[in-house]
């Protein structure tokens, strides 16, 4: 997969913070989305017609705010205004917003924007408007190529995000999983990756070795995933933009959930090893392995702080599955959890601050947060069977996979990737072309 390079030009001084009272609250989910129209970008005269994937794309301004409206919709947070609605036309919107017509529909803030196209480039200007206080809030243009269209649409969406919330984006960020087909007792496991709206699905193993837990590093498009080569397990590296692959290590007993450390040097992983799992670390520059943990009791599911200082993982130390916490160097054990049940899957967040975690109790499945001192434990949505949380870049989104239950025949299996924030109000389905499990967020692409 070949890089992408965006050209970020500023059009004007736009942080108009002394006059903008928009703002939208991030603590209340859904229960109150800020009004937000998104006009068309306008199309540049003498602009081209787009060709991807064999299909004429005629309208791409209309395309590109149809994009940044999902991206909206899906966040919870901003509620996304119909274009039947609209008075103005987006060539003259782009240039001066009449502002009382945009209020008639009680629209708070405006998008507008215009398109260019070329045969080998793409520029793209949008603008942020502050429709109460009737001022410009943000300004900002980009250049890239034709098919990189939609990537431009995600940016534009976080540039917007962050300047109404104070927060960053999560929408352009890519999504690895593992996509299942076939009977529940003979499932076709593949590596696949795709935005994270589930556009541009792509596959990227064949299906012939099992493929468990894929897991992005935080620092770029590297990838490190278990693969069962001639029933042993393997832990790969992959580069997601090259297409390298290379092998880790091979490892006769049994290994689980590789991740990475927040800089990327390391990958850490828990090992079984003469009947008991521990939790070791491996340098990638020069392969040395180092034991983490030493324990009689099984030791899984390892996950470093962002600050690369702390180590979270679970353990039945206690007799029971529970959360414990540790220093980087296995020092300083302590257990987090105490609540009824049974807990695992423990991952850190990408700020800090809390610790998302799959609960067990009275046979149902929990995905829940607690403070990295294990105070606060929140559930947010419970099912049948679901597991495996991955947080978005910034903190506010986890991503997971459902199980269905199968009839009486066996019959209507299913496993599917879903998303949920942290007020727990927000929880989506997230369409993909097969069964999905085992999902990572990527850091964001544009950073």
């Amino acid at each position: 997969m070949k890089k992408i390079l965006l050209i970020i030009f500023y059009l004007f001084a736009f942080n108009n913070s002394l006059y903008a009272i928009v703002e939208v609250d991030i603590t209340r989910g859904n229960l109150d989305p800020l009004p937000i129209a998104v006009s068309p970008l306008y199309i540049e005269p003498g602009s081209e017609d787009i060709t991807q994937n064999g299909k004429i794309i005629k309208n791409i301004g209309e395309e590109i705010a149809k994009v940044i409206e999902k991206n909206f919709k899906r966040s919870g947070l901003f509620n996304p205004l119909k274009k039947e609605s609209f008075v103005q036309n987006p060539d003259v919107a782009h240039i001066k917003p009449r502002f009382e017509d945009w209020r008639l529909i009680k629209a708070q803030a405006l998008v507008t924007g215009k398109v260019t196209i070329s045969e080998d480039k793409l520029r793209a200007e949008f603008r942020l408007w502050d429709v109460v206080a009737a001022k410009e809030m943000v300004a900002l243009a980009f250049s890239t190529t034709p098919d990189n269209w939609r990537r431009v649409a995600h940016i534009i969406s976080d540039k917007i995000y962050q300047r109404l919330t104070g927060e960053e984006g999560y929408f352009d960020t890519r999504i690895i999983y593992v996509s299942e087909t076939g009977e529940k007792t003979q499932r076709v496991k593949k590596l696949a990756i795709m935005d994270q709206d589930g556009a541009n699905i792509k596959y990227l193993t064949l299906g012939n070795e099992l493929v468990l837990t894929p897991r992005f590093s935080p620092k770029n498009q590297l990838v490190t995933y278990l693969s069962y080569f001639k029933n042993l397990p393997r832990v790969y590296l992959l580069d997601i933009e090259t297409g390298v692959q290379e092998v880790v290590g091979d490892f006769p007993g049994m290994t689980f959930a590789p991740r990475f450390s927040p800089n990327g040097e390391k990958i850490i992983m828990s090992f079984a090893k003469d009947g008991n799992s521990d939790i070791y670390t491996m340098n990638l520059k020069d392969r040395v392995v180092e034991k983490i943990t030493d324990h009689t009791s099984i030791d899984t599911s390892p996950s470093y702080s962002p600050d690369g200082k702390y180590i979270c993982f679970n353990s039945d130390r206690s007799g029971l599955q529970q959360i414990y916490v540790m220093r980087s160097d296995g020092s300083q054990v302590k257990r987090i959890t105490f609540g009824k049940g049974l807990y695992g899957t423990p991952v850190w967040s990408p700020r800090g601050d809390l610790i998302a975690f799959t609960k067990v109790h009275k046979g149902k499945f929990f995905i829940g947060v607690m403070r990295p001192d294990g105070s606060g434990e929140r559930l947010l949505t419970e099912n049948f069977y679901q597991e495996a949380p991955s947080w978005s870049p910034n903190g506010r989104v986890l991503v997971f996979y459902r199980e269905t239950k199968t009839d009486s025949d066996g019959k209507g299996f299913s496993t599917k990737l879903w998303s949920i924030d942290l007020t727990g109000y927000n929880e989506r389905l997230i369409k993909t072309e097969t069964d999905g499990s085992d999902p990572s967020w990527s850091s964001l692409l544009s950073k």
